[in-house]
């Protein structure tokens, strides 16, 4: 699988629903826990989503360089 930019990271995350945000954080896989419950992900924002989301899409593609 390609490594992807962060602009496009960026870019990505950016036009993403909330189902396809939750999804996202639900599959991430980086070197840190990621443990939020369905109600802490439901009571959030779609903007706050998208800040968790990018933070981590972003530090978890800093880990695989």
């Amino acid at each position: 699988m390609p490594v992807e930019a962060p602009d496009e990271i960026i870019s990505k995350i950016a036009n993403m629903t909330r189902p396809q945000l939750v999804t996202l954080l639900r599959g991430l896989q980086c070197g840190f826990h990621l443990d939020f419950s369905d109600e802490y992900l439901a009571s959030l924002s779609v903007d706050r989503l998208r800040h968790i989301a990018l933070a981590a899409s972003l530090r978890s593609h800093t880990e695989a360089d």
